[in-house]
């Protein structure tokens, strides 16, 4: 059976964005019980993605690797609201698959 784009994504890319982010938070001194709540995630599930037992499957480019940056400096400025983090997930996938991203500036 083939999997659909948005199951890959569910399954893989995902998982890996909030590793990458849990990672950027946690080198900058965010604890993992802040990082959890950021990313609406339990501290067990933090905990995996900073040890790489989860997360792992997906290795970003370094455009991607710079946009993870710069998300995990507005969330630990608090300069983002919460409630715009998926948005930022839906234009990293959307870069991912080679899709535009609706306003010019790209990732």
């Amino acid at each position: 059976m083939v999997k659909t784009p948005c199951q890959e994504i569910v399954w893989n890319t995902i998982p890996a964005l909030q590793a990458a982010l849990a990672v950027e938070l946690a080198s900058r001194g965010v604890s993992q019980i802040k990082v959890a709540k950021a990313l609406s995630v339990a501290p067990s599930a933090v905990s995996q993605y900073l040890s790489g037992k989860r997360g792992y499957r997906v290795i970003f480019d370094d455009d991607i690797k710079e946009f993870i940056s710069k998300l995990a400096e507005d969330i630990n400025n608090g300069t983002i609201p919460e409630s715009e983090l998926s948005n930022k997930f839906c234009t990293i996938c959307r870069h991912l698959r080679g899709e535009e991203t609706g306003n010019g500036a790209g990732i």
